[in-house]
């Protein structure tokens, strides 16, 4: 998945503007949602969440947007256990508004 995050980058104007900006790449295992955590994520008001795992290291922050061509997650936390064995991050699914 393309890893991105935000970068404040001169406006060109004398000002600054905020933009998403693709780090690289990351080789993570993402676990899929229940049947009722995807039913309440389809409603106006649900968080669709998937808990992301990567190699101890992993350059993946708080903040970061994990991207491929059907999903986009948002990092929200990022654990490590005591043993270095993995990176978990707790992720929230950026769907689309229906319109």
């Amino acid at each position: 998945m393309g890893l991105w995050r935000r970068t404040t980058v001169p406006d060109g104007a004398g000002g600054h503007e905020t933009i998403w900006v693709q780090q690289g790449t990351v080789r993570v295992r993402i676990s899929q949602p229940t049947g009722t955590e995807s039913k309440v994520g389809d409603t106006e008001q649900g968080e669709l969440t998937h808990q992301v795992y990567d190699e101890p290291g992993s350059p993946i922050r708080r903040g970061d947007e994990l991207r491929d061509a059907a999903l986009t997650l948002r990092v929200m936390r990022v654990l490590a256990p005591s043993e270095a064995i993995y990176l978990r991050a707790d992720c929230e699914e950026q769907q689309p508004e229906r319109g």
